[in-house]
């Protein structure tokens, strides 16, 4: 994500602002909900208690954002919605590790630590139901997770409350879906009941903050005091409590590490997973993928490869990684989070791996060896690797131990 600022300079203009904006000028904060969110009553809650007790007056607006299709939000429409309809966002979702909001917005503190769950029915008749088959909402972190699931269908639904009822009515045996979609299914749904457990992945914990565009970063240390005086005195926990993940889903999500990509299990035992570079400790269940040896020459890609990669990444990759490869609902796939300007834990080989076996998320493994070759030039180019005179090839893409740091030629 390009800047017009260094950002020293743009932080200091943010302090400064925020040093000069009046009390009075923050009066009537526009806050909004993201429509159709599962957690949006308690958004609401959450918001109406926190500036009451900030001392500004706010009004909640429930459709300021965005569209309203099955399709999300854009950065671009959540940098429009904080500019002219929005002056904060309640229930705002942040993760380390798969949000692309970057310096772009103003987070606060969290007021629920929630994430991607495993739920069963505790229906037995409903558990006779499709065997083998995990429910996960489109185009989210739930079905970055459920493509790490091995031997297993996947059914693939357009929200989050669609992918807990295919559970609750037997259509799918099990689904990985966002804890507070759970929640409010059950309170829709009084005799509902449910199992849910841990998923182990990075992608699964989340928490829920406001955001607030940078001409409203004034508004950030006053909401952050009101949210800890509310902690402090149990009405946040009150607020709460029935949205909090339960002990059973608590443990693994506490093992996530810093690394964002999985040499996991993948969904067919027929894929081979010879090209996924494994830690010295992992195992044949999954680990993350790290460098396995010293490395050598970054391998050649041209020019072509590179055009027809970044119009094959626009229309398979770049819903859930960001048009600018910034992530939005998964990495980035640029940067030091990505290609660190040195000691990647990431290699080449490693990375083309994972590729090719676990995406495109919605049908993993299905593109041809070339396309995946020529996106994986396209991501080379796009970290500081300059187009040489042969085509990069699926197989020394594949091979590849070369650690993938930042190229220097852009």
């Amino acid at each position: 994500m390009k800047t017009c600022l260094h950002q020293a300079a743009a932080a200091s203009l943010l302090v400064f602002g925020a040093a000069l904006v009046p009390t009075t000028s923050i009066a009537g904060v526009r806050v909004c909900t993201f429509p159709g969110s599962p957690s949006a009553a308690l958004d609401r809650a959450v918001a109406r208690e926190a500036f009451k007790t900030a001392g500004i007056a706010a009004s909640i607006i429930e459709d300021g954002i965005g569209e309203g299709d099955d399709d999300g939000v854009s950065l671009k429409e959540l940098h429009k919605t904080l500019g002219r309809s929005c002056d904060a966002i309640a229930g705002f979702p942040q993760s380390s590790v798969a949000d692309g909001s970057g310096d772009a917005v103003v987070l606060s503190r969290d007021y629920l630590r929630s994430g991607y769950v495993s739920v069963t029915t505790v229906d037995p008749v409903a558990q006779r139901g499709r065997a083998n088959v995990v429910a996960a909402t489109y185009a989210s972190p739930a079905q970055l997770i459920a493509v790490q699931e091995q031997d297993v269908k996947l059914d693939l639904e357009n929200t989050p409350e669609r992918t807990v009822e295919a559970v609750a009515t037997g259509h799918a045996t099990r689904a990985i879906v966002w804890y507070p979609a759970v929640v409010a299914y059950t309170l829709d749904h009084p005799k509902q009941r449910f199992n849910v457990s841990a998923t182990t992945s990075p992608y699964a914990e989340w928490r829920l903050v406001f955001a607030f565009g940078a001409k409203n970063a004034a508004l950030q240390p006053r909401i952050d005091a009101a949210l800890a005086k509310m902690a402090a005195d149990g009405r946040l926990a009150a607020l709460t409590d029935a949205w909090a993940l339960p002990d059973s889903a608590r443990t693994a999500q506490a093992s996530s590490t810093k690394y964002a990509y999985l040499d996991g299990p993948v969904r067919s035992t027929g894929i081979r997973r010879s090209g996924v570079l494994a830690s010295a400790t992992s195992s044949e269940t999954g680990g993350f993928v790290k460098v396995a040896a010293a490395g050598g020459d970054v391998p050649s890609f041209d020019k072509g490869q590179v055009a027809h990669g970044k119009k094959l990444y626009s229309s398979a990759c770049a819903k859930c990684h960001g048009a600018d490869l910034g992530g939005v609902n998964a990495p980035a796939l640029r940067g030091p989070s990505f290609a660190p300007a040195k000691d990647a834990h990431l290699t080449i080989g490693g990375i083309y791996g994972y590729m090719a076996t676990n995406m495109p998320a919605d049908r993993p493994g299905k593109m041809k060896d070339e396309e995946y070759a020529d996106i994986m030039a396209f991501l080379l180019f796009s970290n500081g690797y300059s187009a040489g005179g042969s085509k990069l090839t699926a197989d020394a893409a594949r091979a590849s131990a070369t650690p993938l740091n930042a190229g220097n030629s852009q």
